[in-house]
């Protein structure tokens, strides 16, 4: 069993802000379930396995000329690492987009289990 350090989620931070797919994959186990913020259930919009939560990020990645997650805060719980980022993406036409938001990952032997993901909608 790997313990839940904030080493770790600092290392699967830098996967995310270095937009590299390869580099996030092998953090989350074959498994893992997503959960979007936005979506139309309780719990927004479930993506289930690593596969199908790769193609999420792996669409991301292409889709901006760059996302970045700046961890404001975190706090690790049991088996549970509270997240809270500003999360800025840079467009390919040059918009900026900017939120703060929450993930709540549940970890099991190292690799997450549960991305919860919650954000500010601006409106």
């Amino acid at each position: 069993m790997t313990d839940l350090t904030r080493d770790l989620v600092d290392a699967i931070g830098d996967a995310f802000n270095a937009n590299d797919i390869d580099a996030v994959m092998p953090f989350f186990a074959d498994d893992a379930v997503f959960d979007h913020a936005a979506g139309p259930e309780p719990y927004g919009l479930r993506f289930e396995g690593a596969e199908t939560i790769r193609g999420v990020f792996a669409g991301l990645f292409e889709k901006v000329q760059n996302v970045h997650w700046e961890t404001l805060d975190c706090r690790i719980a049991g088996d549970k690492a509270f997240c809270e980022y500003r999360r800025t993406a840079t467009h390919k036409d040059g918009t900026v987009e900017e939120f703060l938001s929450v993930d709540i990952l549940t970890f099991k032997d190292g690799k997450i289990v549960h991305k919860d993901t919650y954000y500010k909608q601006r409106s």
